[in-house]
């Protein structure tokens, strides 16, 4: 394998990349570990793209020359290289098909062994990690920032984003000029480049200096933000900032804008819990279509059932519809039901917090014998290689007696890195469950419905179906985990709720030897064990049949 190195270093515009060096310090340090190593860089890439998702074209330009030649990769540190599972598996497949050497790391220590391959997809597994974690994140803060009426993102025309206290405030120069505009456009007679043309000659432009075009102006003619209420994911929600016109002169300009404007027929808007559900009878995805209905009197009313999309080729299904509103009610009250109390979940985390502890000084009691055994064990090798060495043992005997102190060593050091590396690794997973499981009350009580379909999204395992106008949980089909640790929570809730039990915990919830999981070999016939595949991690919730 040829010695030259192809040196790649990458600049995520992205936020969770801020920490990380810029292309130019990463450049000069590792040039400078390649004269200290005495490394032959022979190219360099340089990128600036996001590596949470596959498509760097500078990274496949270098996969692709080493799959053509060979060699080997100099990089600041392995998230450099991959953020996501495929590139970070083309990286140890080239590693695993020799056609990539090595990697060399200034921050990272790495060999081309099995251990080290095993070392560089945890690294890999950790930087995916951070990234959706890190999305996870953003995406609660803001919903919270929409529930307390913020909206995210750039204040629209007629308005400033005060960076000092993070908040939308009222542009006193262009806010009368918008309002203006809207007025304009609601006496009926003028187009949509009609009011690009007055906000230009009022001096409200584009960055570029031009004039809106048509799409951004009827944007900001139907954005409810102008009024006091703001659109976010399709949704409308109340906003504490200023509003700068009447609601009054708002629907006027939707009214021109319905009467002026071409709609195009057929096109529905997507509504919030399409992709949710599926039909009990047919197993097909629950669609929803928006009816009109017009009274003698002149009112019209519009509703939105959500139903079975009726496309199956052998099943004539005959489920009926339920409207949108019975439809939340009904997953509201099922998130409600899969809820962790309060109090469990505090007596759970205080059990958690006692056998993380315990098993950090069990594994901590291992990790110290069998460190006192390697040095046993090397010492034992080196009175052996004397002995061979002085004559005072036969070559046959010496190869035998290596051979079985080498593989006791190495049994030790690969349980000792096991155990360093996984004697905990439940206890995160877990504490996320009982925040998830947490915080369900929460998003049920606050009715909004693109949260209650994300927390839904979320809860591993847990199909619903629509029956008969009933919105369904049910476990999914898999022979592992045997049954669901959501509709086993909700088995213990009404267990307790039957007999009465009103105590801070229930007996029907846990074991009673703790949330740690015990050997395999020790596993009861009745362990419902809960495997969150996403972590590769197991977590272990004893519940009571």
């Amino acid at each position: 394998m040829s010695e030259k190195y192809y040196l790649y270093a990458r600049k995520s515009t992205d936020v969770e990349d801020k920490q990380v060096l810029s292309i130019e310090a990463q450049l000069v340090e590792l040039r400078e570990y390649a004269k200290r190593e005495s490394l032959h860089i022979a190219a360099e890439f340089v990128e600036k793209k996001s590596a949470k998702t596959t498509g760097r074209p500078i990274f496949g330009k270098l996969l692709a020359e080493i799959e053509k030649n060979g060699g080997n990769i100099l990089a600041w540190h392995p998230d450099r290289l991959a953020r996501n599972s495929v590139d970070g598996g083309q990286i140890i497949y080239l590693l695993d098909s020799g056609q990539l050497g090595t990697l060399k790391f200034p921050s990272f220590w790495f060999e081309n062994t099995s251990q080290g391959k095993f070392m560089l997809s945890i690294a890999f597994g950790q930087s995916k990690y951070y990234v959706d974690n890190l999305s996870e994140n953003t995406k609660r803060g803001l919903r919270q920032k929409v529930r307390r009426g913020e909206r995210p993102g750039l204040a629209p025309v007629g308005y400033i984003n005060d960076v000092r206290t993070k908040t939308v405030v009222v542009d006193k120069r262009r806010s009368p000029i918008v309002i203006e505009a809207f007025a304009l456009y609601a006496k009926g007679d003028q187009r949509l480049e009609d009011i690009a043309s007055f906000l230009a000659s009022k001096g409200i432009l584009t960055k570029s200096g031009k004039q809106f075009p048509k799409d951004k102006i009827k944007r900001m003619l139907t954005n409810p933000f102008y009024y006091g209420h703001f659109r976010y994911f399709g949704e409308i929600h109340e906003g504490n900032h200023t509003a700068i016109m009447s609601k009054k002169l708002f629907d006027q300009v939707q009214v021109t804008l319905a009467k002026r404007g071409r709609p195009q027929k057929g096109a529905t808007a997507p509504q919030i819990f399409c992709g949710l559900l599926r039909c009990a009878t047919c197993n097909l995805a629950i669609t929803a279509e928006k009816k009109v209905k017009h009274q003698k009197n002149g009112n019209t009313h519009e509703y939105v059932y959500y139903r079975c999309t009726r496309k199956h080729k052998t099943i004539l299904c005959t489920q009926p519809a339920v409207t949108e509103p019975d439809l939340a009610i009904q997953l509201t009250d099922i998130l409600h039901s899969c809820a962790m109390p309060k109090s469990w979940a505090e007596q759970l985390e205080r059990m958690l917090a006692a056998d993380e502890k315990k098993a950090e000084q069990s594994s901590g009691v291992f990790v110290a014998n069998a460190q006192t055994r390697l040095v046993s064990l090397q010492g034992k090798l080196q009175r052996l290689l004397d002995g061979y060495l002085d004559q005072d043992i036969e070559q046959t005997v010496y190869h035998t007696k290596q051979a079985e102190l080498m593989s006791e060593k190495k049994s030790l050091e690969e349980q000792v890195s096991k155990l360093t590396l996984a004697s905990a690794a439940w206890v995160e997973p877990m504490r996320q469950w009982l925040k998830q499981a947490s915080d369900l009350n929460t998003i049920a009580e606050s009715g909004e419905h693109s949260g209650i379909k994300s927390a839904f999204l979320e809860m591993d395992g847990l199909n619903l179906f629509l029956k008969t106008k009933k919105a369904q949980p049910t476990a999914a089909p898999t022979a592992f985990p045997p049954k669901n640790i959501w509709l086993l929570l909700r088995k213990a809730k009404e267990k307790a709720a039957l007999s009465g039990d009103n105590s801070d915990f229930s007996p029907f919830l846990v074991r009673e030897r703790g949330l740690e999981p015990p050997r395999p070999k020790a596993l009861a016939p009745k362990a419902n064990v809960y495997t969150n595949f996403t972590t590769r991690a197991y977590m272990f919730v004893w519940f009571k049949d």
